[in-house]
């Protein structure tokens, strides 16, 4: 294959801000070409199951570690390139809750009239808690929802959800919103979000340098700008 080959990517949302600053560098330094595909975890499986072929896959590690023992992602080659929290956010200008304490998560769980989520890795952890906190019959029914790949922020900015929960680095740079913080440590959620060579790779060796350059320490500051953490 060609070194310039294009190189086929797959990836959640939830490195995007980062990933847009940096491909371009990445293009402009090497000579390659890089076409994204976004997409939520939850289609990102379903895309793996029905056989879609990529070099490269950027997804959370609990999803990247099930499709490598599945064989759709190459054993030994995931590599992380960040992590984030989950983070509450509401409309611009609303009240902002006190999120100090899982009790007092909770309590302004109790209190929002709807809540938003997502079917992602953020959505499942919170509708776990939501469990284990007791107060699930209750929050159900204020649950607000976007399609896989969307992001909470953009129905807490409309007015549709009250309050929403979904990675830091989903919610920092959307408009509309004000960013209250992260989830307090005691009910903290962390998820790494990593890379991995496709089984069907055509081009495995621009996947490779791809991930380097977006593991390389001049990438960090990006990261960080997007509301992500180094793993």
């Amino acid at each position: 294959m060609p070194e310039n080959a294009e190189i086929k990517v797959l990836s959640s949302i939830a490195t995007r801000e980062a990933y847009n600053e940096l491909v371009p560098q990445f293009e402009r330094d090497s000579g390659r070409k890089v076409a994204t595909t976004w997409a939520g975890t939850t289609d990102i499986v379903k895309r793996m199951a029905a056989g879609e072929t990529y070099d490269l896959v950027l997804i959370s590690s609990k999803e990247m570690d099930e499709l490598t023992r599945q064989g759709k992602i190459v054993a030994g080659s995931r590599v992380d390139l960040a992590k984030s929290n989950i983070g509450v956010a509401v409309r611009a200008g609303a009240p902002r809750p006190d999120i100090s304490s899982g009790e007092a998560v909770k309590r302004a769980l109790l209190a929002a009239k709807t809540v938003g989520y997502t079917s992602g890795p953020s959505g499942v952890y919170m509708a776990g808690l939501i469990e284990r906190m007791g107060i699930a019959d209750r929050i159900k029914p204020r649950h607000r929802g976007v399609p896989s790949g969307g992001t909470i922020g953009t129905i807490v900015a409309s007015g549709e959800a009250e309050i929403g929960f979904q990675q830091v680095s989903e919610l920092v740079h959307i408009k509309g919103i004000d960013y209250v913080g992260p989830l307090p440590r005691d009910i903290e959620c962390i998820t790494v979000f990593c890379s991995g060579v496709h089984a069907g790779a055509q081009n495995p060796d621009g996947a490779k340098a791809l991930v380097a350059f977006l593991t390389a320490p001049a990438a960090h500051a990006a990261y960080k700008a997007a509301g992500l953490e180094l793993p």
